[in-house]
C-alpha cells in the first residue's frame, strides 16, 4: 500500500499511534539518547506496523506482555530515513522499542562546553521540524499523526532537562543521576517533541510563564519577556482561550537554527532576541499564534505547510495590532514583502516551490523551506478576511478552531470547510491562482501607508541622508525598513558614515546589526569584516546565515572571507544551518 504522506512511511491509511512513553538515558559522552518508547495503538490490531527512523539503532521490540516480535529494519533511503516494520499479532494494544540515537542526530544538537553561554558543562536540545522526530524516537513522524506522551529522561546530576510538556516532578537516583517526568495530555504532531538539557535556571513571568536559560542569560531573558503574559492575554481576546495550560518560553545557546521553536508548553528561543530593550520581543507573538494556529489546528502533511504558517503570520499581526496598534502591523506586513520578495528570487528556477500547495515527493522539505508559505499564505488568508468582511471572517476563524482543535487537515479540507461556511469566498479571491500558480497573484493585498512610502523613497534617494535626530526618531522596525531598502554597494565612505552616525556594528537588536552587515558585505567594506566574522562564528540561526553569507559573494575578497568563516564556525553550526550556508558557498562557483 502507498505511503499517504510523502515524507513519511507509514502505511496505515489513519494515524495508528495514540500515545508514546519515552524513557531515555542522556549519555554526553557518547552523544547519543538510549532507552525505549512504548507506543500506546489507536486500536488493537495484527499484521504490519510502520514506523519511521533516521538514523536509529534499533535493540529490540517487545509486545504488550514482553514477548519479542519480529521486526525489519528497511534500508535507508536519502530523504526518509529507515522502515521500521515491525510484525503485531492478534489484538496488539502496545509495543516497546528498545533503541539509541546515534552521534549525528539530525534531529539532535550535542554541544561541548565552550559552545555555551556558561562554558562550563555541555548542552543538548532537539530540532524535530519538518521530518526529524524520526531520528530521536521512532514514531509515525508525520504532522496528521498527532499523539499524546509523556517523558522519563535521565541526565547527569547537575543539568537539568525540559521537554514540551508539563513537569512531572525529578528524582535523583543512586548514581547520582536525575531523572526528570514530563507529560503531555494533548495530542500533538511529532515535529512538536521537543527536548533541551543543560546547566539551566528559570524566572517566573506570571503565574502561566516562566523563562528558562543558562544562569549567565537568565536573569535578561526574564526581563526581555517579562511582559509576556500580556501578549498572551491579547492573543486570547482574538482566537479563545489558551488551551495548552502553561507557556513557558527557553533561550537556547546561540547555534539553535531558527528565531523560535513553537513546542506547546516550552517554546524555544534563539538569544539573538534578547536585544536590551525589547525591541524583538514581538517575536514572541509568532511562537504564541502557532498556540492556536499550527499547534492546535494542523497541517495533515508537510504539502500544505502554508496552513501552519501562513495562518501563523497573520495571526502574528493580528496580535500586534492588537499591541501596538495598526502601523505595528502594517510594518510587520512591510518587512514579511521584503523576505517574500527574498524567497521568490530564490527559487525563481525552482517556481514549483512558490506555490502554496506545494508537491513534495522526492523533496526534502528543508530543502522547500522559505518564507513563501508563510507571507504569501498570510497574503491569502488576508485577501479572503478582505473578502468576507471582518465580522464574517471572525465567525469563520471561531468555527475553523473549534471544527478542527487538536486535529490536522489538508488544503483541500479547509477549502472544503470554507465553501461550507461562506459559500463563494474562494471563487471571489481566486484561490487557485494561490494554491496552484507560482510567485503572487496579481491582486495579492497591498499593506502600505503615506509614512512608510515616504521611508522607503527616502532611502531610494540616497546618497541623501536623514535629517539630524531622525534616525533616532524612529523605532526599530522602521529603521531597518531604511536599511532594507538602501541601495547596495555603498561606496566605502557612506559605508562609513552610515556606521559611525547610527552606530550599527554595535547594535544588540541582531535585526539591524544583520542587515547592517549584508550592506557592508555587499558593499567590500573592510572595518565591517571583524564584526561579520563574530556575527558568523557565534550565532547560527538561519535567517542570518543565508543572507549573510550571500552578501559575501560580493567579490573574489568577500568570497574568500566567507569561505574562511565557514570553515571556523562550521562545527558549531547545526545540521539545517551548516546545509544553508553550503548551499550558499556553492553557488558561489556556479
Amino acid at each position: 500500500m502507498a505511503c499517504p504522506d510523502p515524507h513519511s512511511c507509514f502505511d496505515d491509511a489513519q494515524p495508528r499511534t495514540a500515545s508514546l512513553n519515552l524513557d531515555l538515558v542522556a549519555d554526553f559522552e557518547g552523544k547519543v539518547l538510549r532507552g525505549s518508547v512504548t507506543l500506546h495503538l489507536a486500536w488493537p490490531g495484527e499484521g504490519p506496523l510502520d514506523l519511521d527512523t533516521r538514523g536509529l539503532v534499533i535493540h529490540r521490540v517487545t509486545g504488550g506482555h514482553g514477548q519479542d516480535l519480529p521486526f525489519e529494519l528497511h534500508p535507508e533511503e536519502s530523504i526518509l530515513g529507515s522502515r521500521l516494520r515491525i510484525t503485531l499479532p492478534a489484538d496488539t494494544a502496545a509495543v516497546t522499542v528498545a533503541y539509541e540515537t546515534v552521534p549525528e542526530s539530525s534531529a539532535l544538537q550535542w554541544l561541548e562546553p565552550v559552545q555555551t553561554e556558561g562554558k562550563v558543562r555541555p548542552f543538548l536540545f532537539s530540532q524535530c521540524q519538518a521530518i526529524h522526530a524520526r531520528a530521536m524516537v521512532p514514531c509515525q513522524d508525520s504532522p496528521g499523526a498527532r499523539v499524546s506522551y509523556t517523558g522519563e529522561i535521565t541526565v547527569p546530576g547537575d543539568l537539568s532537562a525540559v521537554m514540551s510538556a508539563g513537569p512531572a516532578g525529578d528524582v535523583v537516583n543512586a548514581d547520582g543521576t536525575r531523572t526528570f517526568r514530563f507529560a503531555m495530555p494533548q495530542p500533538i504532531p511529532p515535529y512538536l517533541l521537543a527536548l533541551a538539557i543543560g546547566r539551566l535556571e528559570s524566572r517566573e513571568l506570571s503565574p502561566r510563564s516562566r523563562v528558562w536559560a543558562e544562569p549567565e542569560t537568565v536573569g535578561q531573558a526574564a526581563w526581555e519577556f517579562a511582559e509576556v503574559e500580556g501578549i498572551i492575554q491579547k492573543a486570547e481576546a482574538l482566537f479563545g482561550p489558551y488551551e495548552w495550560e502553561r507557556f513557558d518560553l527557553l533561550v537556547l545557546p546561540p547555534s539553535f537554527p531558527y528565531g523560535g521553536m513553537e513546542n506547546p508548553r516550552m517554546t524555544f528561543l534563539t538569544p539573538t532576541l534578547l536585544a536590551g530593550d525589547r525591541s524583538l520581543v514581538d517575536v514572541v507573538a509568532h511562537e504564541l499564534a502557532h498556540s492556536w494556529t499550527g499547534n492546535l489546528v494542523t497541517n495533515a502533511t508537510a504539502e500544505h505547510f502554508w496552513l501552519n504558517e501562513g495562518w501563523t503570520v497573520w495571526a502574528e499581526r493580528k496580535i500586534l495590532a492588537a499591541l501596538h496598534g495598526e502601523e505595528a502591523a502594517r510594518l510587520g506586513w512591510a518587512l514579511g514583502q521584503k523576505a517574500l520578495e527574498d524567497s521568490l528570487e530564490r527559487f525563481k528556477a525552482q517556481p514549483q516551490l512558490t506555490l502554496l500547495r506545494t508537491r513534495l515527493k522526492g523533496v526534502d522539505p528543508d530543502d522547500a523551506f522559505s518564507s513563501i508559505p508563510y507571507e504569501k499564505g498570510a497574503r491569502l488568508i488576508a485577501s479572503l478576511e478582505r473578502a468576507a468582511g471582518p465580522e464574517a471572517w471572525r465567525a469563520f476563524v471561531r468555527d475553523y478552531m473549534a471544527q478542527w482543535r487538536f486535529q490536522a487537515l489538508t488544503t483541500e479540507q479547509f477549502c472544503a470547510f470554507l465553501e461550507e461556511k461562506l459559500p463563494g469566498l474562494l471563487r471571489r479571491v481566486e484561490a487557485d491562482t494561490w494554491f496552484h500558480m507560482p510567485g503572487m497573484p496579481r491582486d495579492a493585498p497591498v499593506f502600505d501607508s503615506p509614512a512608510l512610502d515616504g521611508l522607503i523613497r527616502h532611502a531610494k534617494a540616497w546618497p541623501e541622508r536623514p535629517a539630524p535626530g531622525a534616525w533616532e526618531g524612529w523605532s526599530p522596525a522602521r529603521q531597518l525598513i531604511y536599511l532594507q531598502n538602501l541601495p547596495r554597494p555603498l561606496p566605502a565612505e557612506d559605508c562609513d558614515w552610515l556606521d559611525r552616525s547610527f552606530g550599527l556594528s554595535a547594535k544588540g537588536n541582531h535585526e539591524l546589526l544583520v542587515e547592517w552587515l549584508c550592506i557592508a558585505a555587499a558593499s567590500d567594506f573592510e572595518p565591517a569584516f571583524p564584526a561579520l566574522r563574530a556575527v558568523l562564528t557565534r550565532v547560527g540561526r538561519m535567517k542570518y546565515l543565508r543572507p549573510l553569507f550571500m552578501a559575501l559573494g560580493a567579490t573574489a575578497r568577500t568570497r574568500a572571507l566567507a569561505r574562511s568563516i565557514f570553515e571556523e564556525a562550521s562545527p558549531g553550526y547545526h545540521g539545517l544551518s551548516r546545509r544553508v550556508v553550503q548551499g550558499v558557498l556553492d553557488a558561489y562557483a556556479a
